[in-house]
């Protein structure tokens, strides 16, 4: 028989008491990670196997599974007739989309790139988001236009900008820029059953990120909600509003203020069009301060119009100081990597711009 030490003892029991915690049913404990990636295929894969008129088009999305593995195995599992390699032609496949949808079916229509969108923009805008209002109410076009927006890396000026205010500037299309895993798979099931366009706008250096996903989030049923935002981080001196990737960068820089003593609200807006003005404005009612996030150009942003929600509200009379916004540099992207790198937003310019706001050194 082994005696053991009082010490011993003591780290034996604690030994037993943390492999108890490790088996908590609390929902943090039990979180399972899932990448941006595979959350966006297994939304994608869930509609399909739902509803038999969803279908995936667009460039490399079949037999390569996709350009960024977003659509990897679907075509093996549903095949040619609902998963479609298209031509190098976004103009062509997208007004094919946007008819299939007038005709009663529910394309999802990828771009390698938001970039490439512009080359048809007039089929997204003209055709997809305006025939409801033309037809007065006759004829829906149950569409989601997808793929990356935004900054990435080393893709110079040409394949870096954010199409956010572009989009949400329309009146016909919602657009949904998703943060998290759990955002992206709820938004993209969300859209697909939308009885209206729906733009999804990605975030190519998300989709390789692993986040913490719900038990519920797993359930085949999950939707977030369009035009919903979602506070991620509660706080009292300062709201910091963001979407996609500015989140990460906003959660960054609240964290470090968190240091000195500055609590920051961080908002995940998730929906740009609709916004989701009811939680900006009860937390700038709340903290009296606010910074605006994105990656994308100053004029016209969503920030600016935040901006403009604020001014015209009655949030304007709850603010102690002036708005700040905190954008991608007024200028195209550059390639060189120091340079792209000084274009972009970093923590450290949030931390500087709050500590503008509450005139704190």
């Amino acid at each position: 028989m082994v005696t053991l030490s009082p010490v011993n003892v003591v780290l034996l029991n604690a030994a037993k008491f943390l492999t108890r915690r490790a088996f908590s049913t609390s929902r943090i404990a039990n979180a399972q990670q899932m990448t941006v990636r595979d959350a966006l295929n297994a939304g994608l894969d869930e509609e399909m196997e739902r509803d038999e008129r969803v279908f995936l088009l667009g460039e490399e999305v079949a037999m390569y599974d996709g350009a960024y593995k977003v659509s990897r195995g679907l075509w093996k599992k549903y095949g040619d007739k609902r998963v479609i390699d298209t031509p190098i032609t976004e103009m062509g496949f997208a007004g094919i989309a946007v008819g299939a949808a007038m005709a009663g079916l529910r394309p999802v229509c990828e771009f390698m790139t938001f970039n490439f969108s512009m080359q048809a923009i007039d089929q997204v805008i003209n055709s997809a988001a305006k025939t409801f209002y033309m037809s007065a109410g006759k004829v829906n076009v149950p569409i989601v236009f997808r793929g990356p927006n935004g900054a990435a890396a080393g893709v110079a000026a040409q394949h870096s900008q954010c199409f956010g205010a572009w989009y949400s500037h329309c009146p016909g299309l919602k657009v949904v820029s998703p943060y998290s895993s759990e955002d992206h798979k709820g938004l993209i099931k969300a859209a697909i059953r939308d009885p209206d366009p729906v733009v999804v706008l990605e975030n190519e250096i998300l989709y390789g990120v692993a986040f913490p996903v719900s038990d519920e989030a797993m359930s085949k049923d999950f939707l977030v909600p369009i035009g919903k935002a979602k506070i991620e981080r509660p706080g009292s001196h300062i709201t910091l509003i963001a979407h996609s990737r500015a989140v990460e960068l906003s959660l960054d820089a609240a964290k470090e203020l968190a240091g000195e003593g500055i609590e920051c609200e961080v908002i995940n807006l998730r929906s740009l069009r609709p916004l989701d003005e009811k939680t900006i404005v009860e937390s700038v009612m709340k903290t009296n301060h606010l910074v605006t996030v994105e990656q994308g150009w100053p004029q016209c942003g969503i920030g600016s119009e935040i901006c403009a929600r604020i001014m015209e509200g009655e949030a304007f009379y709850h603010l102690d100081a002036p708005v700040i916004r905190v954008t991608g540099v007024d200028a195209p992207m550059p390639y060189a990597k120091s340079l792209e790198a000084a274009a972009l937003p970093q923590p450290h310019d949030i931390v500087r711009a709050v500590k503008k706001v509450l005139n704190v050194k």
